[in-house]
């Protein structure tokens, strides 16, 4: 699966909003993630979310690099009380183990345990990037879904287990 390029994190930089933006607007992947905008299109919109995301301390937020191309971002963040994990991918960059890779790296980063993941139940890809990354299933969700006009079965995942840093 995975081409052999080198899968590298950074800090997001203004330039890569605006390839999130377009590679957010791919139907099918609105449709796998599911739980996303209601108007993906929504340019202003979109921008305010990043900008308020970018202003957070909070939040960790990182690039991905496919070589020298920028595949999307991986995130950690703030979600009631505890840590949540989330990335998209343009879907060029599909099925090529940079999801698995990138949430590894990021990973390696959030020291702090358990961390959380939610994916669609009919989102193999993603169900196979978390369970690659030691994710558990742990409890199932119904809400409505935004990117397939919908209520929408989803899984929660739980990541355990002790870091290397155990002063975090």
């Amino acid at each position: 699966m995975n081409d052999s390029v080198t899968i590298t994190l950074r800090n997001i930089e203004t330039s890569d909003i605006s390839i999130f933006f377009e590679q957010q607007l791919d139907p099918d992947a609105n449709r796998m993630a599911a739980f996303v905008r209601e108007d993906p299109h929504d340019r202003a919109a979109f921008d305010a979310h990043w900008a308020q995301i970018m202003d957070s301390a909070g939040i960790v937020n990182k690039t991905i690099l496919r070589g020298e191309e920028v595949a999307d971002h991986v995130s950690c963040y703030p979600r009631e009380g505890e840590l949540e994990v989330t990335y998209w991918l343009g879907k060029k960059h599909w099925g090529k183990g940079v999801a698995t890779q990138a949430l590894k790296k990021l990973l390696e980063a959030i020291t702090h345990r358990p961390v959380f993941a939610r994916a669609a139940k009919d989102n193999i890809g993603s169900i196979r990037v978390l369970q690659k990354c030691d994710f558990k299933i742990i409890d199932e969700n119904k809400d409505f879904a935004q990117g397939r006009g919908e209520e929408t079965e989803e899984y929660i995942f739980r990541l355990d287990g002790e870091t290397n840093d155990q002063n975090t």
